[in-house]
């Protein structure tokens, strides 16, 4: 049965991992078409590195969300809290331990105000027994290990403690409980940073963005109603720490001289349209070289190889592995600029390269997925190194690697201002967040059903 969906969908996901680009565009439409017909094809996450069609991603998340069908849902019954009482928030995550969501998020729980709210953790990953893992256990009111206990236990169980707002900060990624939320435990659910889209489910309310990555105008493209936070929508912790010693380039066997283009995203990012504009920055920038994160050896020599029927010797392709976080992050002091990947932008890893002193140049495209890192820059200050297409991302790359003096200053903007800019304020991030959270139990409590809505930027 080659035209199976489902086996359609599986090879495309396979070939994007392995950056094997046979038939990608004609795969692809005849995924998305299948899609866009109610097929179950690929999994929606996959789907995100693929597609920059919003409406093809609601379409897939809707499809998945419906399985397996469920039972009866303990549907909440609980009135909203009085206006002077504690709102009761539980965060739902199987990333509270050393993983990029808490890489991101670890301040934020523990800047949250406790005077008009209660902090829930429901934790159903692993314990790492890592300094991460204890101090997430710490910043919240109540830590709940719920690693062993069913959707259906969990939903239970968010009912009976009169849990006000659920906020699922997984959505259609691995390890995810989709399910418990289906069983509608709370009276305000909100999706949450994890999954960069819709979860395409009725049952949530709220889906938090900004006004980069989800214009009102894309409402349709959500199951949720928008609500837009000032600035990113992205949170960031202050805490990260960069390693004070910076290695050195025969380390990372970068060559002594020489232009760093560097991109620390997962290679199933990787498209050919992007990659095509790589090898020829490498044919137009003189002993640059490309430093990419380490995959598999048959990703690597097929990049490699590619490279070479360019022309671009394929030494110039750069490989590393992964590093603890604050190594990593020192490293980026080695690379000169960041070169974005799309239709699925860099998030946490842009997150990282900024916090670090780096340069992202992105291209912003249509989806939720291929907006993050233009939001970012715009936050940190920066939307001059976002770019609309293709050919204005290669030309301002091609730019910025042969005018050192440009770069130069960029670079000083960086470490000069972006540490103190809104993507960075944490505080101001807690107070926009809680903002939000209180404009939902406010309607809920005037009886009014969920709408879509802007949050003021307190600061």
């Amino acid at each position: 049965s080659p035209h199976h969906a489902r086996a359609r969908g599986n090879l495309l996901q396979c070939r994007l991992h392995l950056c094997d680009w046979r038939g990608r565009a004609e795969l692809l439409s005849e995924v998305e078409a299948l899609t866009l017909q109610g097929e179950q094809c690929m999994q929606p996450f996959a789907l995100l590195a693929a597609s920059d069609r919003p409406e093809v991603h609601r379409a897939a998340a809707r499809i998945e969300g419906r399985i397996p069908p469920l039972d009866s849902p303990p549907a909440h019954t609980h009135p909203p809290p009085p206006v002077n009482g504690r709102i009761r928030v539980a965060y739902c995550s199987a990333d509270f331990h050393e993983h990029a969501t808490a890489y991101l998020m670890a301040e934020l729980f523990e800047l949250h105000d406790r005077r008009d709210f209660e902090w829930i953790a429901v934790s159903f990953g692993p314990d790492d027994a890592s300094p991460m893992r204890a101090r997430l256990a710490r910043a919240f009111d109540r830590f709940i290990d719920a690693r062993e206990w069913s959707e259906e236990r969990i939903a239970q169980w968010l009912h009976d403690e009169r849990v006000d707002i659920a906020v699922d900060l997984k959505g259609h990624t691995r390890d995810h409980r989709m399910g418990l939320f289906r069983r509608r435990p709370a009276p305000i659910q909100v999706n949450y940073l994890g999954y960069p889209g819709t979860s395409g489910l009725e049952c949530f309310d709220y889906i938090l963005g900004d006004a980069t990555v989800t214009p009102m105008a894309d409402a349709p493209h959500y199951t949720e109603r928008i609500v837009q936070l000032p600035h990113s929508y992205m949170v960031n912790d202050r805490q990260r720490a960069v390693a004070a010693d910076t290695p050195s380039r025969a380390d990372e066997k970068l060559p002594p001289q020489g232009f760093v283009f560097a991109c620390f995203n997962n290679l199933h990012k990787l498209t050919p349209e992007v990659f095509a504009v790589w090898l020829r920055l490498l044919s137009q920038v003189p002993g640059s070289v490309l430093w990419l994160l380490g995959e598999a050896p048959a990703v690597q020599e097929r990049l490699r190889a590619l490279a070479q029927a360019q022309g671009v010797a394929p030494s110039r392709l750069i490989f590393t592995e992964r590093r603890p976080l604050d190594r990593h992050l020192a490293r980026h002091r080695l690379a000169d600029l960041f070169l974005d990947t799309q239709p699925y932008n860099a998030h946490t890893t842009a997150s990282d390269a900024l916090w670090a002193g780096l340069p992202v140049l992105t291209c912003q495209g249509r989806s939720f997925a291929a907006r993050v890192a233009a939001s970012l820059l715009k936050a940190a200050g920066l939307p001059e190194l976002v770019t609309h297409s293709l050919a204005d991302y290669e030309a301002r790359a091609l730019a910025l690697a042969t005018r050192p003096g440009e770069l130069a200053a960029l670079r000083e903007r960086l470490r000069r201002d972006v540490p103190s800019s809104p993507l960075f304020d944490t505080p101001r991030f807690a107070r926009s967040i809680e903002s939000a959270y209180h404009t939902m139990v406010d309607r809920w409590r005037q009886g009014l059903p969920p709408a879509p809505f802007e949050v003021s930027d307190p600061h």
